[in-house]
C-alpha cells in the first residue's frame, strides 16, 4: 500500500478519475467543449461525440490496467450494482483481439430489470431496462482484488422509463430546484448567476470490529447488527472514546482507507472516534448533490472492502449494538450557485439579507409542509432502532435556527419588521496565553433532526447505510415547490418590496411551530410536538404512506420527479423490504437460540447441577449452585416459550398478502415478540460462564480492536 511520503498527496487525489483535468488533456477541444455544454448546460449528447470520448475514456483506463467496463448504478436494493463487460469486441485473423468501446456502449447498458426491486413496475416476463450515462459524475477506475474496473456512473430506468434506482429522481430534483432557484434570484435582480445547484456534504459513521469475531456471530452475518447481546460493563459513560486518540489498528485502517478514497476523488476531510466503543465517523468536502451520492457510496464500499484487508469488519448497520450510540448519516444541504454565492449564507447583518429572509422562510415552509415526508426519506429497518432513541434525533421533524435566527424569525412574528440580529461576542478564556476568540452568534443543537449550522442545513435522520439520494430528492423538492409558489405570489407584485415583506412575515408566522431550539430528547418535547400538530412517525411502517399522499403526489408530479406509478411502486418496494428484514431478523433469532443459546443453557445448567450434587456429597449445602440452578432453568423456560411466540408471530404474519398489510403484522407482532425473546438469553449471558457462551459478548466486539 502506497503512504503519502512517496506521492504527493495532490498526484494522488483523483488519480483514479477521468475527471475534468484528463478530459481536457486527452479529447479534442470541440469534443471538450461539446461534453462540457451537455454537463453544465443540458445540450444533447449525439453519437458521434459519445464515440470520440468512448474511445479516450477506454484508452485512459486500460493505461490504469482495466480490462473491463460496467455501467455502476443504485438500484432500490440499499446497494449498488454491476455488470462487468470486457473491452474485447472480435478476434482477428492473427489470433488477437480489438479492444474498444463505443458511445452506445458508453451511453446504454442493459440489464435485467425484473431482477431488482420495481414494486411492480417490471414482472419477470418484462426483464428490459436500460441504465443511462450520467456525465455530470465522471467516470472512475476501481483497483480491487479483481484487478482494474472502469466503472461509470448511470441512471436505472425501465423499459418504459419508470425510475428503478436512486439516481434518476436525485437528478430530476436537481432540475427542478435549479429552476425555482433561478427564478427566485431574477426576483432580486441577479441576471448573473445560471445554475442553482445543491450542495450536500455527507457524514459517514460507522462500527469497526475485528473479523474473526464477527464470523462468530450469525446475527451479524445475517442482519447486519446484534439480536442479542448484554451490555458490557463499560459502555460510552465516561465519553472517553469521543475524539479518543485512534488505535494502532484503526489509525492504519483509516490511513489505507484515505488513500483509496482519494485515489477516487472522494475529498475525505476529517476522521476521528465517534461517541460509543468502535464507532467512528468519516465526513468529506462539500459537493454536489449527484456527485456527493456517488461518493457516499464509494466511501461505504472502500470503509467495508479496505476492513477486510486489515482483518477487520465495517459495520453500517444503524444499531449494531444495543445501549450505546447507533450510527447515521449527517445529510449537510446548502444552495449555490455556479459564480460561487451561496444562498443559505445570512451574511454578518441576516435581518437585513432579504433573499436570505425570503429563502429561509420558504425552507420552513417546505419541512413544515412535508415533514412526514422527510421523515419518510429516512427510513429503514436500522432507523426502527435508532430514530428517538435518546442519541439520534427524535422522530418528531423540527427545525433548530439558533438564537439568532429564532430572534430574526420573532421580530418578524410579532412586530412585522426587522431591525436588529444578535451578534456573537468574545469568548474570554480566563488565560492570558490563550487568545480570545469570537463566539459565532448561535450555539448548536445535536438533538434536531433538521437544524441550521451556519451556512447550511444539518439534516441529522438519515441512516449509516442508506442512501442519501431520497433525503435530498425531498429536499430538493419540497424546497423548490416553496421557491416556486413564492415567485408565482412575487412575479406579478406591483411593490415587489412590500410584497416580498408581507411574503417573508406570513411563512414565518404561518410556520413558526415547525421552529423548536431546545433539547429534542426530552419527554416534554414529545409532548408539546404533538400540542403543536407536528408529527411523531416512531416507525418506518408508519411513515411509509407518506409517499403517497395526496400532496406528495401533486407535489412530485408537478415537478417530474416522481409519477404517482413510481411512488406506489416505492411504497410497495419499502414495505416488501422491511416485511423481508424483519423475517430475516427473526428466524435468525430463532436460529441462534435453537442452536447456540439454548444449549449452552442447557449445558451450563448440567454443569452446576452436577457441581451441586458433588459438593452435597461432601455434606455442604450447595445453596448457591441450586439457586444458580434454578434461574439459568427458569431462564431455559423462559427462551423456550418466548421462542414459541416469535415462532407464531412470524407464521401468522407470513399468511398476510405482501405490502401494508403484512408489514404491519411484523411491526406489530413479530417485533415485540423478537425483544421479548432477547430479554431471558441476554440475562442467561450475564449468568453462563464465559467460555461456555456459543458467541463473542459485547465487550470482545467493541473493545478487543
Amino acid at each position: 500500500m502506497e503512504g503519502t511520503g512517496t506521492l504527493n498527496l495532490q498526484d494522488l487525489f483523483g488519480r483514479d478519475v477521468f475527471n475534468d483535468t484528463v478530459m481536457q488533456q486527452r479529447l479534442p477541444k470541440k469534443v471538450y467543449q461539446k461534453l462540457k455544454r451537455v454537463i453544465e448546460d443540458g445540450e444533447e449528447l449525439d453519437l458521434q461525440t459519445a464515440d470520440i470520448i468512448a474511445h479516450e475514456m477506454k484508452e485512459w483506463a486500460m493505461e490504469m490496467g482495466a480490462t473491463h467496463y460496467t455501467h455502476w448504478f443504485q438500484p432500490l436494493t440499499g446497494v449498488t450494482a454491476e455488470k462487468h463487460d470486457s473491452f474485447i469486441t472480435a478476434p482477428l485473423p492473427s489470433g488477437k483481439v480489438l479492444m474498444s468501446l463505443s458511445g452506445k456502449e458508453l451511453i446504454k447498458g442493459e440489464p435485467d430489470a425484473s431482477s431488482f426491486p420495481s414494486g411492480g413496475l417490471r414482472a419477470t416476463f418484462e426483464a428490459r431496462g436500460y441504465t443511462i450515462w450520467d456525465c455530470t459524475s465522471p467516470a472512475f477506475v476501481r483497483q480491487d482484488e479483481g484487478g482494474a474496473t472502469l466503472c461509470i456512473p448511470t441512471a436505472f430506468c425501465s423499459y418504459t422509463g419508470e425510475a428503478l434506482d436512486q439516481k434518476t429522481p436525485l437528478l430530476r430534483s436537481m432540475e427542478a430546484i435549479n429552476k425555482e432557484g433561478i427564478r427566485l434570484l431574477r426576483l432580486f435582480g441577479n441576471t448573473t448567476s445560471k445554475k442553482v445547484t445543491p450542495s450536500v456534504g455527507a457524514e459517514q459513521e460507522y462500527f469497526i470490529i475485528d473479523r474473526e469475531k464477527y464470523l462468530k456471530r450469525p446475527d451479524l452475518i445475517f442482519t447486519g447488527r446484534t439480536l442479542f447481546g448484554a451490555p458490557a460493563p463499560k459502555g460510552q459513560e465516561l465519553d472517553d472514546h469521543y475524539f479518543g486518540t485512534l488505535r494502532p489498528r484503526i489509525a492504519s485502517y483509516m490511513h489505507d482507507v484515505n488513500l483509496e478514497l482519494w485515489k477516487l476523488g472522494v475529498p475525505a476531510k476529517t476522521q476521528h472516534n465517534e461517541a460509543a466503543p468502535a464507532q467512528h465517523e468519516l465526513a468529506p468536502i462539500y459537493e454536489k448533490a449527484n456527485v456527493a451520492t456517488d461518493h457516499n457510496q464509494i466511501i461505504m464500499q472502500t470503509l467495508k472492502r479496505v476492513a477486510t484487508r486489515h482483518g477487520l469488519r465495517c459495520l453500517l448497520d444503524e444499531k449494531p449494538f444495543a445501549g450505546v450510540n447507533g450510527s447515521g448519516k449527517h445529510d449537510n444541504w446548502s444552495l449555490t450557485t455556479d459564480d460561487g454565492i451561496n444562498l443559505l449564507d445570512p451574511g454578518r447583518t441576516p435581518h437585513e439579507n432579504i433573499q436570505f429572509l425570503l429563502i429561509l422562510c420558504c425552507i420552513l415552509k417546505a419541512v413544515d409542509d412535508h415533514a412526514d415526508l422527510l421523515r419518510e426519506s429516512a427510513s429503514d429497518i436500522g432507523n426502527e432502532e435508532r430514530l428517538g432513541g435518546m442519541e439520534a434525533p427524535p422522530a418528531v421533524i423540527s427545525v433548530f435556527l439558533g438564537e439568532q435566527l429564532e430572534d430574526v424569525i420573532s421580530q418578524l412574528v410579532s412586530t412585522g419588521h426587522v431591525d436588529r440580529s444578535k451578534k456573537g461576542e468574545k469568548l474570554l478564556t480566563g488565560v492570558s496565553t490563550l487568545s480570545d476568540i469570537n463566539k459565532d452568534a448561535t450555539d448548536r443543537n445535536r438533538t434536531s433532526p433538521f437544524a441550521f449550522t451556519g451556512n447550511k442545513f444539518e439534516f441529522r435522520m438519515v441512516g449509516s447505510r442508506d442512501s442519501i439520494a431520497p433525503a435530498n430528492v425531498v429536499l430538493n423538492t419540497t424546497i423548490a415547490e416553496a421557491f416556486r409558489d413564492a415567485c408565482d405570489e412575487l412575479e406579478g407584485a406591483e411593490d415587489f418590496g412590500s410584497a416580498v415583506h408581507d411574503l417573508i412575515k406570513k411563512y414565518a408566522t404561518d410556520h413558526q411551530r415547525i421552529i423548536f431550539n431546545g433539547n429534542g430528547y426530552s419527554d416534554s418535547w414529545v409532548h408539546e410536538a404533538k400540542r403543536r400538530g407536528l408529527p411523531n412517525l416512531r416507525s418506518m411502517v408508519d411513515a411509509v404512506p407518506a409517499l403517497t399522499s395526496d400532496r406528495t403526489v401533486k407535489m412530485f408530479s408537478d415537478f417530474h420527479v416522481f409519477t404517482k406509478s413510481e411512488l406506489e411502486a416505492r411504497t410497495e418496494v419499502k414495505y416488501e423490504t422491511y416485511s423481508k428484514d424483519m423475517n430475516i431478523e427473526a428466524r435468525t433469532m430463532l436460529d441462534m437460540c435453537g442452536k447456540q443459546y439454548l444449549p449452552a443453557m442447557i449445558r451450563y445448567a448440567e454443569h452446576l447441577a452436577h457441581t451441586a450434587n458433588e459438593i452435597a456429597s461432601l455434606g455442604i449445602d450447595p445453596a448457591a449452585e441450586k439457586s444458580l440452578l434454578i434461574r439459568v432453568n427458569e431462564l431455559v423456560g423462559q427462551t423456550q416459550e418466548k421462542m414459541q411466540e416469535l415462532r407464531s408471530a412470524v407464521n401468522e404474519a407470513e399468511r398476510y398478502p405482501a405490502g401494508r398489510s403484512q408489514a404491519v403484522q411484523f411491526k406489530d407482532r413479530v417485533v415485540p415478540a423478537m425483544r421479548a425473546l432477547r430479554i431471558p438469553v441476554d440475562e442467561a449471558e450475564l449468568i453462563v460462564d464465559k467460555k461456555d457462551w456459543p458467541v463473542p459478548s459485547y465487550a470482545d466486539l467493541m473493545f478487543e480492536v
